[in-house]
């Protein structure tokens, strides 16, 4: 893979950098001091140039699961590092070595072109691959920590570049090491191994019905059903902002599902890998009459009660503010807590 090692080190910055296209929500943001990163050997020297002026710092890649204020203090390091290749393969699986700033759908898209199913169910979610680990990011049954041999990262606390095996990730319901700890790696490289043994994964209620008459559908069918589901599902944050689902989905003890279910016989929720029930939140909050509502300027998507929308000039303030009212009604309503998805920066 091309890390760009022929690129200058020498860290170049932009001061008031326009970041209303680099967060899907839209919002009117921008950071105070950028740093546009195409090559692992660019870090080392940004890293200590921020060090020496003792700023504050985070990550920005596609900005499809962030919340941005008006001004990001400190610097922002925008990850734009690419290409993506075959490392090496075996009987049982495929190593594919994968750039932290590459577009997360169109290299599953090219995983698919390159004959290695396994990742369809993953297929439309916006971002970039290096974002993949940090949030877990999951859809249809499927969680990418499954198909992640290795991550490549710089560690900004010894300032070397480390490789961190699958379980060193700590990966975890839309959790991992990296987000539960911000500022210690900066993710350059992700390692995914696909196996060779594939079989479809329909068993979500969605997939479920649009395969209803099929049973053993292709890699392909599944990347298109998934496709034409989002789309219906999610709005274009080139149309109207938004980050995709706002609310992870609550996982309780399955007493507290039982308790639940009887008072609401449709409650919809799905078995957990560690035995209790995930509840679909997008149901919790389309019982409490969000669906569609409006608050000024941000809003809950009509088609589907998990999203929330920008409709123009909304702000982070704005948008926290309907997604307290959603988490206070449930509560009230439904005795669970709904934790917000997108990283508040």
């Amino acid at each position: 893979m091309n890390s760009g090692q022929n690129a200058s080190s020498h860290p170049k910055s932009s001061p008031n950098l326009d970041l209303q296209d680099r967060n899907t929500f839209g919002f009117d943001a921008s950071a105070e001091l950028a740093y546009e990163i195409t090559a692992t050997d660019q870090i080392s020297g940004i890293m200590q140039e921020i060090a020496e002026k003792q700023l504050t710092w985070r990550v920005l890649g596609g900005g499809s699961n962030v919340i941005l204020p008006k001004v990001l203090p400190g610097a922002t390091l925008l990850m734009n590092i690419t290409g993506q290749q075959i490392i090496t393969a075996d009987a049982s699986s495929t190593l594919i070595a994968v750039g932290g700033g590459v577009n997360w759908h169109e290299f599953v898209a090219w995983t698919l072109e390159n004959d290695l199913p396994g990742l369809e169910n993953l297929a439309l979610i916006p971002g970039t691959v290096g974002a993949a680990p940090i949030q877990n990011i999951g859809a249809y049954g499927v969680e990418i920590g499954e198909y992640i041999d290795s991550v490549e990262a710089f560690d900004s606390k010894s300032h070397a570049f480390v490789t961190l095996t699958k379980d060193a990730c700590q990966f975890a319901y839309r959790d991992s090491y990296f987000k539960k700890n911000p500022h210690h790696y900066i993710v350059t490289k992700v390692v995914f191994k696909i196996p060779k043994l594939w079989h479809a994964r329909i068993h979500y209620a969605d997939l479920a019905k649009q395969f209803s008459k099929n049973s053993s559908p292709s890699s392909e069918d599944v990347f298109l059903a998934v496709c034409k589901i989002r789309t219906h599902k999610l709005p274009d944050p080139k149309v109207i902002g938004n980050a995709g689902s706002f609310f992870q989905n609550p996982i309780v003890p399955n007493e507290q599902y039982e308790t639940l279910l009887q008072k609401h016989p449709g409650l919809v929720s799905y078995p957990d890998a560690a035995g209790k029930r995930k509840l679909a939140a997008g149901w919790l909050i389309d019982q409490c009459g969000f669906k569609g509502r409006r608050m000024g300027d941000v809003g809950v998507y009509e088609k589907q009660a998990l999203v929330l929308v920008n409709h123009g000039n909304g702000t982070a303030e704005d948008i926290l503010g309907l997604a307290k009212c959603i988490q206070d009604k449930v509560r009230k309503e439904f005795g669970v807590s709904l934790d917000i998805e997108p990283n508040i920066l």
